[in-house]
């Protein structure tokens, strides 16, 4: 029997190890730039574009909460209209010795939810109408408990900084590919050159990978601080089986949002954002 600490403790390693060689790949991605299009290696132009590029991860980490509750169309809970959620959630945010975040559900027949701020605080908690009319109390109450245990984790900070990371080094590529590919011969074609050119078309891809593999160990941690603040991990993984039955899928849910929700939100997932799901029953099960 593998016990809740020893899970959390695990996958609270994974995650920090991911975050950094997803900073590394935009280290890599700003180290090609300067090769390939500027001809310098010059440690200033890198600390210039690194902190060029911390400015823009901050701008979008400050403001990405509103953001994501306006994309989702969120709206605000009244406690006389769903009272035992509103209860589910102070009950469990006691529990875990955090403050209790704002609540919100979104119009969607999908079983789905996810948690979203930057501290404590000042976060939120946001449910679909489909995970209110199809699950009971326990598993409702395991759902919620996995959202609070992102926001107690911290990793709702870290899924963020990885959306704006990740996103940076998708634009850089893009922009590049785009507008200056076609001088890349008047370069020249040394082997730094060709690697250097390697790195921008590749990046984005690594980048998503890890990113993925990121919210994959994110989940996981989350389900093992869920069961450990409910105890009853049964509550979660039951709402999994429902989730198999019915379906996740959210309409205002895209590749860069997919990786914040309870459960897989797209339709078609060509890379997984979540680890799947008759894993982490089985996970929740042996606890």
């Amino acid at each position: 029997m593998v016990s809740f600490y020893d899970r959390i403790e695990e996958n609270k390693r994974n995650s920090v190890i991911l975050l950094f060689f997803i900073f590394l790949i935009l280290a890599m991605l700003i180290f090609a730039v300067s090769i390939l299009f500027f001809e310098t290696d010059s440690p200033l132009f890198f600390l210039l574009a690194a902190l060029l590029s911390a400015l823009y991860v901050y701008i979008v980490y400050k403001n990405s909460a509103k953001i994501l509750l306006a994309v989702a169309g969120a709206k605000p809970v009244k406690k006389e209209d769903y009272p035992y959620l509103v209860n589910v959630v102070e009950g469990v945010s006691i529990a875990a010795g955090v403050p209790t975040p704002k609540i919100y559900v979104i119009e969607e027949e999908g079983i789905n939810a996810f948690a979203t701020g930057l501290t404590p605080q000042d976060s939120a908690v946001v449910f679909t109408t489909g995970l209110l009319k199809n699950l009971n109390r326990a598993e409702i109450e395991g759902v919620a408990a996995h959202e609070i245990a992102h926001i107690q984790n911290m990793d709702v900070r870290l899924a963020t900084i990885a959306v704006a990371v990740v996103g940076l080094i998708a634009l850089i590529s893009d922009i590049i590919l785009r507008s200056r590919l076609r001088l890349r011969s008047a370069r020249g074609a040394g082997p730094l050159v060709f690697v250097a050119l390697l790195i921008i078309i590749l990046a984005p891809f690594f980048a998503l990978m890890v990113r993925f593999a990121l919210s994959r160990q994110r989940e996981y941690l989350a389900d093992a601080t869920a069961a450990k603040l409910t105890r009853y991990p049964e509550g979660l993984a039951s709402a999994l089986e429902k989730i198999q039955k019915i379906g996740s899928s959210v309409k205002a849910a895209s590749d860069t949002t997919a990786p914040l929700y309870f459960a897989s939100p797209l339709s078609f997932k060509f890379f997984s954002t979540h680890p799947p799901i008759e894993e982490r029953i089985k996970r929740l099960r042996q606890m």
